[in-house]
Parts: C-alpha cells; sequence; structure tokens
C-alpha cells in the first residue's frame, strides 16, 4: 500500500489550537508581518513527518470560499521545505484554464524536480465556482464532467505536443505550444474522483488513480468493503476498454488508540463535530472507510482494503502531527508503505 496525506489545511481538518491560532492570523490584517505565515509552518511540519514515514504524496486540496492559503503558491512554497514526498495540487475546471494549469503545472514540476501531480475537480460548490471562476457554475452533472474532460486534453496536448490544436465546446487552443516542458514524458500524474458517468469515464480514460469512494458509516465497513470490490472491479473494467489500468485511492480519517472503546469515542467526537456546518462535515464524512481501532485492526483494514484493489490511502489525523505519530510508530511497522523505503522515525 502506498500512503498519502491531506495536507492540513482549515477546511481539511478538525480545527485545533495550533490551527485555529493561525486561521486567526490569516484573517487579521497586519497580523504575523516580518515572520513565516503559522498555517504554513503548520503544514510543513506535518509533511516533513509524513515524508520521514515513507508517505508517497500530499494532497493539498483547494478551498477557495475558506481561510486557505491557495494551493499552488503552497505547494510552490512545500516545494522548497521536502525533498521526496509528491506534491498533488487541486485544480479546478471553470476556475482556471487549463491552458494555465499546464504552465503552472510545468513550472511546479520543474522546481520541485519532478514531484508535481494533478488532482483534477469539475467541482460542487456552486458560489466558490462563480465567485473565483467568474460564473462558471454548470448546473448539470454532465456538463460539468464533459468540461473537465476537455480540460484534461488540453493539458496533455499542451504538455505532449509541440503545436496543439483543440477545438471543444469550452476550451479552444490554435496551435498552441507550451515553452516549458515537465519532467515526467506525457505529463504529470492525475487523479480524479468523479461519481457522475461522464466523469468516471474521464477517469478511467484520461486518469492515472481515481479516488473511490464509500457511502456507509464508519460501522458498516464490510458492506463498504464488499461494495468498494465491486466498484472498483467497474472501473478496472472501464478503464481496460481503453487499454489502461487504473491506479485506485481511497481517502480516510484515521483514529488508532489501544481500545476499541478508546476509538470509538474519538470517532463520535468528530461526528459531533462535523454537524457543526458544510466545512466541518467534510472531516467527519472521512470516517466512512472505518479505519478506527487498534493498530492490529487498521493494519488489518488496510490489507483488506489493499486486496479489494485500493493501492493508495489519502489520509488525515486529528491531531493532525501528533495523530500522524501515533499512525507511522503504531500501524505502519504492521503495514509498511510499498512505494519507498521509510526515513528517520524516531
Amino acid at each position: 500500500m502506498k500512503y498519502g496525506i491531506w495536507a492540513p489545511l482549515p477546511h481539511v481538518v478538525r480545527h485545533e489550537p495550533r490551527m485555529a491560532a493561525a486561521v486567526s492570523d490569516l484573517q487579521t490584517i497586519g497580523k504575523g508581518q516580518g515572520m513565516a505565515d503559522a498555517s504554513f509552518e503548520f503544514v510543513v511540519d506535518v509533511i516533513r513527518r509524513a515524508e520521514d514515514f515513507g508517505f508517497d504524496v500530499t494532497l493539498i486540496a483547494e478551498r477557495l470560499q475558506g481561510p486557505d492559503l491557495e494551493s499552488w503558491v503552497l505547494a510552490s512554497a512545500l516545494a522548497q521545505r521536502t525533498s521526496a514526498i509528491r506534491l498533488m495540487v487541486a485544480a479546478h475546471a471553470g476556475v482556471v484554464t487549463p491552458q494555465m494549469v499546464a504552465k503552472m503545472g510545468a513550472s511546479l514540476d520543474r522546481v520541485s524536480g519532478g514531484r508535481f501531480c494533478l488532482n483534477v475537480i469539475g467541482g460542487w460548490w456552486k458560489e466558490e465556482i462563480d465567485l473565483f471562476g467568474n460564473g462558471n457554475w454548470l448546473d448539470d452533472p454532465a456538463e460539468r464532467g464533459a468540461r473537465l474532460t476537455e480540460f484534461v486534453d488540453v493539458m496533455r496536448g499542451l504538455w505532449s505536443n509541440e503545436n496543439f490544436r483543440f477545438d471543444g465546446t469550452y476550451y479552444r487552443v490554435n496551435e498552441g505550444s507550451l515553452p516549458i516542458r515537465p519532467v515526467r514524458p506525457g505529463g504529470p500524474e492525475l487523479y480524479a474522483a468523479g461519481r457522475s458517468e461522464a466523469s468516471r469515464d474521464m477517469s478511467a480514460s484520461r486518469c492515472d488513480t481515481w479516488f473511490a469512494g464509500v457511502t456507509e458509516g464508519r460501522d458498516a465497513f464490510e458492506e463498504n468493503l464488499a461494495g468498494l470490490r465491486d466498484d472498483v472491479a467497474a472501473m478496472q473494467a472501464r478503464a481496460k476498454g481503453h487499454g489502461r489500468k487504473l491506479g485506485v485511492g481511497l481517502s480516510a480519517h484515521v483514529i488508532c488508540r489501544p481500545t476499541m472503546a478508546e476509538a470509538l469515542r474519538e470517532a463520535e467526537a468528530l461526528e459531533e463535530y462535523g454537524q457543526r456546518d458544510r466545512i466541518a462535515s467534510i472531516a467527519a464524512r472521512a470516517l466512512a472507510p472505518g479505519l478506527v481501532g487498534t493498530p492490529e485492526l487498521l493494519a488489518e483494514r488496510i490489507r483488506a482494503y489493499e486486496a479489494a484493489g485500493v493501492d493508495l490511502l489519502m489520509l488525515r489525523f486529528s491531531p493532525m502531527l501528533e495523530e500522524l505519530e501515533v499512525f507511522g510508530n503504531t500501524v505502519l511497522p504492521l503495514v509498511p508503505p510499498k512505494s519507498a523505503s521509510a526515513g528517520n522515525v524516531s
């Protein structure tokens, strides 16, 4: 199994004291002048520790409506403070053009030594897309999927061709040429998590890894696992129809405790936190894969997900740094990362 970690941004993880103080600074004009941003330093501490433990990638999500540092800016800064972990930036079709993402992506790939990868998103928050995309929201999920497909085709085309033409419904390129090229032939790896038919087909035909989903609560692990097996098999069949094999990722919140009772109490507290608002619910929903319990149980469930076809777990914790430490020292020795050997974990 490969392991990824969500960069600890305000909308991604449950707020903790260090995060709350950093958000307060971000929202106060003049606060923090002359020093490194506190929220950035928090992200650096977490990601570098994940790098020590052999994590393969960090997902730097884009929440333009939240008190988060912008993902491309954050990833560029992280490229200079990390050495091995790959940097997955999120990009919303409808907010930025694929031509601009192709140039920014090639730039970040170069300054990071080939560690850039991209999470492409069709968008789900109307107000966010309309505000930051200048009214570019599309109501029809099929249209959003079609636009995302064109978005990927334009990026891939510019990354791979000297003189690229594209005449689509949403994007047009007339003999376009990208003046710099990414390190990886064919362009950086692409990740997606769409659920509509159009988005699924785009993932199967064009992306390197598809993020699967589970819909039941944290107490339905066996049912979720069975459904995941079927879903992964269906997506692999779809990818095979395009002559491809697809990587499969799964996002999860991890709660590891010496006893199941302790873990369940913490899970209940996170679920209660998730009732606060729409953003808080994002963190709570990540309990669905059921990675809640003792180190031995978590290792058993990770092996089960791997057997079902999942090869990447994108993880989050709360408190982020402390619980990453618990996971790295108690669970990873039972199910070590496959992509790279762990560094200094003392």
